[in-house]
């Protein structure tokens, strides 16, 4: 494994924790509290661990950034998503923890609330981390 394998595991990872994400919302919705817990928590893990990989791969590669190979409308597609996800990734990193402290407090109904603006941001960020994965290293590699 080399460091350009990074990327495709951190999209993996990313994947990951959406189908994770998504299992724990049906679950939650059909009342099964614990394998809505298994799935969030395995969700969190999957997206810690991308976290890591993200942050040594952009360590490894010294600030170096992947330039967008595509143009004209795709390439204003790209940007629009990439610069939706950016933000919410970062908000992304104070809002589940804070979530799961609530739940594990057992405050349950701050922990609804709080999850109702957790979770659509949480998915937004999962899905487009895999699309802009996909847009730069897949559909639209540069040169």
């Amino acid at each position: 494994m080399t460091v350009h394998d990074l990327p495709a595991i951190e999209a993996t990872l990313n994947a990951t924790a959406t189908v994770l994400i998504t299992a724990g919302f049906v679950f939650i919705r059909r009342g099964d509290r614990s394998r809505h817990r298994a799935c969030m928590l395995a969700a969190a893990v999957a997206s810690a661990l991308f976290l890591a990989f993200y942050l040594t791969y952009h360590a490894l590669m010294r600030g170096a950034h992947t330039p967008f190979g595509g143009t004209g409308a795709i390439r204003t597609v790209y940007l629009i998503i990439l610069w939706t996800h950016i933000p919410l990734a970062a908000l992304i990193a104070f809002l589940v923890p804070r979530t799961f402290i609530l739940a594990l407090k057992g405050d349950f109904e701050r922990h609804r609330r709080w999850a109702r603006v957790t979770f659509p941001i949480w998915y937004y960020v999962s899905v487009t981390g895999v699309l802009v994965y996909l847009f730069l290293y897949r559909w639209w590699p540069a040169g």
